[in-house]
């Protein structure tokens, strides 16, 4: 059986810490950001671990 290759869209949203945890971006820091607040800019531009949830799915596009 030939190789899984890697979702080329997965490996650009995520990526795979030392411990094994998917880590993912936050949504709303791309534009119309003149009208949030720095506090709320700043909270948006912190990793947030993928849920357990969906973390089957995104090893399986990372092929990992």
């Amino acid at each position: 059986m030939p190789k899984m290759k890697t979702h080329s869209g997965a490996k650009k949203r995520f990526r795979v810490t030392g411990s094994g945890k998917l880590m993912r971006e936050q949504a709303g820091k791309r534009h119309l950001l003149e009208h949030k607040s720095s506090r709320k800019t700043r909270r948006l531009s912190k990793d947030q671990v993928v849920s357990p949830h969906n973390a089957k799915q995104v090893k399986r596009l990372l092929a990992k």
